[in-house]
């Protein structure tokens, strides 16, 4: 008989965003005439930047001349983004990242779950609570932890709380761990972590033997120089990380599909007979083996957000939606909410009114408000009692949307 991935049984209750589209689209049979405004999961509403169109618009025409035409490309990305990549993101921030180390992606929430297959099943994960489901979910299918508890963690992941007390920076593990998830600037919460924070971070890991998996898919939202938008910035990290990043939230390509992780050459695991394992061949040989490549078309629109004009338009995105992120922290502060992060991320944390779960504060937002945010519950259980709102919309529905949570919310 066909067996099962009974491990999927263990997922406590659907993705948490697919959960909130089904309330949101049962709302919406019952009040068809409801005008929604949509402040939950992290999809931006602006248009692709004008250089990345132009650049695609010509990779299209290349594609229609048979001497121009491009079939599948390298598993690894085109040498040309590649290249562009490491000289902007990591080389001129004094990291030591090669065109080499970079492994071009068709996105970071992908790449987070692909990662674990070139681990073995016996480490011991560290996850932050609150955490992007993704990296919970992931190591439950793949069967890496026990069945839920009641609290709705996992048995066998050792669980990081973060909370206003700690500045939502979660505290080094009690116990020795292996692999260890990170998310700065973070989602959901909006925290930060200063050069200081990550220095910690990369000593245990290098004193532990630990890796960490650094999900930097909002570091364009820093404007503070003094914060690392990188974890390569430490000294040591290429000795103990891998690094995620994403085309989505910089420039727009949610629908469009690029990101990229990063591989130090140097970065080693233990085999089963001890011996030293290089990661980036395994990482390699994963993509080579799963993975055709990001299309030509789409690369071409990536290269060009390291194009002057790009460079430009990206940073008038990443403006624009820092300025929804301070409207809505300025109205709900007003409005006497607790409210955190949105100042270096496009996420808001904003604590519950009393007497308020985050489920109980999502359906009332959308029934008497019709704005839909994210519980914050569905983060992990530190995450109740909070609500994660986006700043990726237009900035009539972010007033908007300001304006009828203000009016609908008794604080």
């Amino acid at each position: 008989m066909t067996k099962a991935n009974t491990n999927y049984l263990k997922l406590t209750a659907g993705y948490l965003f697919p959960e909130i589209a089904r309330r949101v689209n049962a709302f919406k049979e019952e009040n068809p005439n409801a005008d929604i405004i949509k402040l939950g999961i992290g999809d931006v509403t602006e248009p692709l930047p004008t250089a990345c169109c132009e650049a695609m618009k010509k990779a299209v025409d290349e594609m229609s001349d048979r001497a121009t035409f491009h079939g599948y490309g390298p598993e690894q990305g085109y040498a040309w983004l590649r290249e562009k990549i490491a000289a902007h993101d990591f080389q001129a921030r004094g990291c030591h990242i090669n065109a080499s180390e970079v492994f071009v992606s068709d996105g970071a929430k992908c790449d987070t779950g692909n990662i674990l297959d070139i681990f073995g099943d016996d480490n011991t994960i560290a996850v932050t609570d609150p955490v992007y489901p993704v990296y919970v979910d992931t190591n439950v299918m793949a069967g890496h932890t026990g069945s839920a508890t009641e609290d709705g963690k996992y048995e066998g992941l050792v669980y990081l709380p973060m909370n206003a007390e700690n500045d939502f920076t979660p505290p080094l593990p009690s116990q020795n761990v292996d692999l260890i998830y990170l998310c700065f600037p973070n989602n959901p919460t909006g925290a930060i972590a200063t050069k200081e924070t990550l220095t910690k971070w990369v000593n245990y890991a290098r004193e532990n033997d630990a890796i960490i998996l650094f999900d930097a898919a909002y570091e364009a939202f820093i404007t503070d120089p003094e914060i690392p938008h990188s974890i390569y910035e430490i000294e040591g990290a290429t000795e103990c990380a891998i690094e995620f990043r994403s085309f989505s939230k910089n420039a727009g390509f949610t629908g469009t599909r690029c990101a990229y992780t990063v591989v130090p050459e140097g970065l080693t695991a233990k085999g089963d007979d001890g011996s030293e394992v290089k990661l980036w061949n395994l990482w390699n040989r994963r993509q080579s083996t799963k993975f055709n490549g990001v299309s030509y078309i789409v690369q071409r629109g990536a290269e060009a957000v390291y194009s002057d004009a790009g460079q430009k338009q990206i940073r008038a995105l990443i403006d624009f939606y820092l300025e929804n992120a301070k409207i809505i922290r300025e109205k709900l502060s007003k409005a006497g909410l607790t409210v955190y992060g949105g100042v270096h991320a496009p996420y808001l944390w904003v604590k519950a009114p009393s007497g308020y779960s985050s489920w109980d504060l999502f359906d009332m937002l959308l029934q008497k408000a019709n704005v839909v945010g994210t519980p914050g519950s569905g983060f992990g259980s530190a995450g109740e009692g909070y609500f994660r709102i986006s700043a990726f919309n237009s900035r009539k529905n972010v007033e908007t949307a300001m304006q009828r949570i203000v009016e609908n919310l008794q604080v």
